[in-house]
C-alpha cells in the first residue's frame, strides 16, 4: 500500500474517532459543524500529503509544495471563516476551531508515513 493511501486511511480514521470522542459532549450544530470541518480538512490534508510524497526528491518542488500547502491551508480557513460567519451559521464557531484542529492532528500525522518505502535489492 502506498504512503498516500496509508496516510488517507489513517487520517479518515483518526478524524472519525475525534469525531466519536465529541458526540456526546456537542449539540447537533456543534456537532454539525465538526463534521463538516473533517470533511473540509481531509481532502485538502491528503491531496497536500501525496504532493509532498512524488515531490520528495525534488528540492525545490518540494519546498514549492510544502510552502504552497502550507497557503492553501490557511486561505481554507480564512474561505471557511469568512462563510461561515456571514451565513451566521449556529456551528460556525465550533467548525472553526475544529477546521484548526484537524488541521493541526492531520499535519503532526505525516512524518510517519513520509518515510522512504523499502527498496528490494538481491
Amino acid at each position: 500500500m502506498s504512503a498516500p493511501l496509508r496516510y488517507a486511511v489513517t487520517a479518515s480514521l483518526g478524524c472519525a474517532a475525534v469525531i466519536l470522542v465529541l458526540w456526546p459532549f456537542l449539540d447537533p450544530e456543534a456537532l454539525r459543524g465538526i463534521v463538516i470541518a473533517a470533511a473540509i480538512a481531509l481532502p485538502v490534508q491528503i491531496g497536500a500529503f501525496a504532493l509532498l510524497i512524488r515531490y520528495r526528491d525534488n528540492t525545490n518542488g518540494f519546498l514549492a509544495i510544502w510552502a504552497g500547502g502550507t497557503l492553501v491551508r490557511m486561505v481554507v480557513v480564512g474561505i471557511v471563516a469568512a462563510v461561515a460567519i456571514r451565513s451566521g451559521a449556529a456551528g460556525a464557531v465550533p467548525m472553526l476551531l475544529g477546521l484548526a484542529g484537524f488541521f493541526f492532528g492531520l499535519l503532526l500525522l505525516e512524518p510517519i508515513y513520509f518515510r522512504p518505502e523499502a527498496v528490494e535489492t538481491t
